[in-house]
């Protein structure tokens, strides 16, 4: 299961970017490659169990 605040978006403030970038909609921030392997739940990690910003954003 993704994380549902998981985005990917090809522009932001004006910009487009070639490739879609993962977005953080919780943080409201793009997020760096390995944090969205956290978000797609990728190499037995768990974005309910890994993500300090998810978990932070749920009140967990």
């Amino acid at each position: 299961m993704t994380c549902p605040y998981l985005e990917y978006r090809s522009e932001a403030d004006g910009e487009t970017f070639d490739v879609a970038r993962a977005y953080c909609a919780a943080d409201e921030t793009f997020v760096e490659p390995m944090r969205a392997d956290v978000c797609n739940d990728r190499y037995d990690l768990r974005h309910a169990d890994d993500c300090e910003i998810y978990r932070r954003h749920e009140g967990l």
